[in-house]
Parts: structure tokens; sequence; C-alpha cells
């Protein structure tokens, strides 16, 4: 999450307590979108683990389907 609130920083020039903010409603955001159980694997996402992506790619992927009837 370091990495994401730094790129903010530098790249819109807000302040470091901002761009976090603004990492955290956009974080919790998704997590409320995902599906279930998604948002633990999100947090470790965020935190460098990517162990879990493509666990987090077929959960996006089998939701994605159940909404288009697929």
């Amino acid at each position: 999450m370091e990495q994401i609130i730094k790129m903010i920083t530098e790249k819109t020039g807000i302040s470091n307590e901002q761009a976090e903010t603004a990492v955290n409603v956009v974080t919790d955001f998704l997590k409320e979108k995902l599906p279930a159980g998604m948002g633990g694997q999100l947090d470790g996402l965020l935190k460098g683990d990517t162990s879990s992506l493509g666990n987090m790619a077929d959960g996006i992927k089998d939701s994605l389907g159940g909404m288009f009837g697929k």
C-alpha cells in the first residue's frame, strides 16, 4: 500500500495523509464490490503479498461470468 500512496503523492502533489485516505476509500469501496472472501485477498495484495492473485482473478472471473450468464 505504501507504493500506491507514494505514487499518488508524487503524481498529484497531495499530502501523504490525503493519499492514504484516498487509498483507504478506494480499498473499502472495492471490498464492498468484490465477491465474499476476496476482501482479505485484496488486503494481502496491498501489503505486497501476490500469492493470492490467481485465486482473486479466478473469483472475479467466476463472478463476472455469473453476472453475464456464463
